[in-house]
């Protein structure tokens, strides 16, 4: 009896091998035991044996594929001899998964500190700054460029006014060339003409023939002709609006037009793009004008005095011809307004001493008093509202004082018609005292005949 216990233990663990429940799972289906337990304690038991064969079951079949396979005769495929079962070979490039076929992921080019597939060739790449080992030393020479923003549209008129209002002063085309280069007008170059011309209108005519200069020299370099042509345009529609503060400025436009045309800056065609397709009268107004001038003007290759030639610009001559010319007119008139507008006009307040000059000179050579009177009048007038400086008087009278001894050789009493009249200014507080006394007087010798007790006295 004793040998049949022992013989049943031995084989009890041979046949627990090949069984594929647990011990937990006999004690389930043991009669006993079931019998003893409740329904709910039953159900529990069962619950956790499920769950336990599924985690062995999910560990096994890892541990099949992340180790090495085993072939049907039991040696390692693919793997050291000698090496643990089950140990994952970290260098495998194959996948791991059991899919595929065998091959190495990427074709051997993937994972990180691997060279690439074969054959491949690398290009240089370009140095990143972000690069941890970047060196910017090594990079050689570093050039910084000048960035300069675009000028916004509603800045435009902002900082174009103060360039051709500082141009309108001093004339320098070159300097306002300089000026554009420093902005980035970007698309709206063509606005500088329009803006430049618009400012013109409400200005003098020495004005608008430096804005044709200005044109004429920045064609080609800054702004080319479909710009010119873009900006006239411009301006032929904002025509209504022109008007009211400048009610001359289609004719104005116009004659811009036909001297652009002429210095080249716009195309020849440009009139002929205008034919039949213009409804605004002011425009119809404005091209007709330059169409007439360039008829009139055919055979000149610029329209030069399309302007007049006004303020200092004008040969010297010109303009001691006309302060002649204004002051016989006034002295046949007696309006001094019209004086006035005249040596306005002119533009030239650095030369107004000669029109002191030639009025002083007209009254020493005139007969009778009512010139000097007239010209006192006109002089105190300029003098009152400022038209004619100290400086400019002072520099008038002076010249008559320097040239008096010439003047005395067609003019025989000149010193006392002069002194007469300086008198009668400084009464009208036309000069100052200091003038004045600065007049010279030629003395005359004195005989015994006057009753000097003496020959002659010096």
């Amino acid at each position: 009896m004793a040998t049949e216990v022992e013989t049943w233990s031995t084989a009890a663990p041979a046949d627990e091998a090949t069984r594929p429940y647990s011990d937990d799972e006999d004690a389930l289906n043991d009669p006993e035991v079931n019998g003893n337990w409740t329904p709910q304690e039953k159900a529990l038991h069962e619950a956790r044996l499920k769950a336990k064969a599924k985690r062995r079951l999910r560990k096994s079949s890892s541990r099949n594929s992340t180790s090495d396979s085993i072939s049907e005769s039991g040696d390692v495929a693919g793997g050291d001899p000698h090496s643990p079962k089950g140990k994952v070979n970290t260098n495998d490039r194959k996948s791991r998964t059991g899919k595929g076929r065998g091959l190495p992921k990427k074709g051997g080019a993937g994972g990180k500190g691997v060279w690439g597939a074969a054959g491949m060739v690398y290009e240089d790449e370009e140095p990143d700054a972000r690069d941890p080992n970047y060196d910017e030393a090594a990079q050689g020479d570093t050039v910084y460029a000048t960035v300069v923003p675009e000028v916004d549209e509603k800045e435009l008129e902002k900082m174009v006014n103060p360039i051709v209002q500082e141009y309108f002063e001093h004339g320098d085309t070159k300097e306002v060339e300089m000026l554009l280069k420093g902005l980035n007008l970007g698309p709206h170059r063509y606005e500088f003409s329009s803006l430049a011309v618009s400012l013109s209108l409400e200005g003098k005519a020495s004005h608008r023939e430096l804005t044709s200069r200005l044109l004429s020299d920045l064609s080609g370099k800054l702004l080319s002709q479909s710009d010119m042509a873009r900006a006239f345009d411009k301006m032929l529609k904002e025509l209504p609006d022109l008007i009211l503060d400048t009610p001359e400025a289609p004719q104005m436009l116009g004659q811009f037009i036909a001297r652009a045309i002429a210095d080249h800056v716009l195309p020849m065609s440009f009139l002929d793009c205008y034919k039949g397709k213009v409804d605004c009268d002011h425009a119809r107004v404005a091209l007709d004008r330059a169409a007439v001038l360039l008829t009139m003007k055919r055979e000149m290759v610029r329209l030069d005095n399309v302007w007049g030639v006004g303020g200092g610009l004008r040969p010297v001559k010109h303009l001691i011809k006309e302060m002649n010319l204004l002051l016989k007119e006034y002295l046949i008139s007696g309006d001094v307004s019209e004086a006035e507008r005249c040596l306005r006009d002119l533009e030239v307040p650095h030369f107004h001493h000669e029109l002191v000059y030639e009025a002083v000179v007209m009254v020493l050579e005139s007969k009778g008093d009512t010139a000097s009177h007239m010209m006192i009048k006109l002089l105190q007038s300029f003098w009152k509202t400022g038209l004619i400086t100290v400086d400019q008087m002072n520099r008038g009278f002076q010249r008559v004082y320097d040239e008096l001894p010439e003047i005395s050789l067609d003019v025989p009493h000149a010193h006392s018609i002069m002194e007469t009249f300086v008198d009668l200014c400084y009464q009208e507080s036309v000069i100052t005292k200091q003038l004045r006394d600065a007049c010279p007087s030629r003395g005359r010798k004195r005989f015994v005949s006057e009753g000097d007790g003496g020959m002659i006295k010096n």
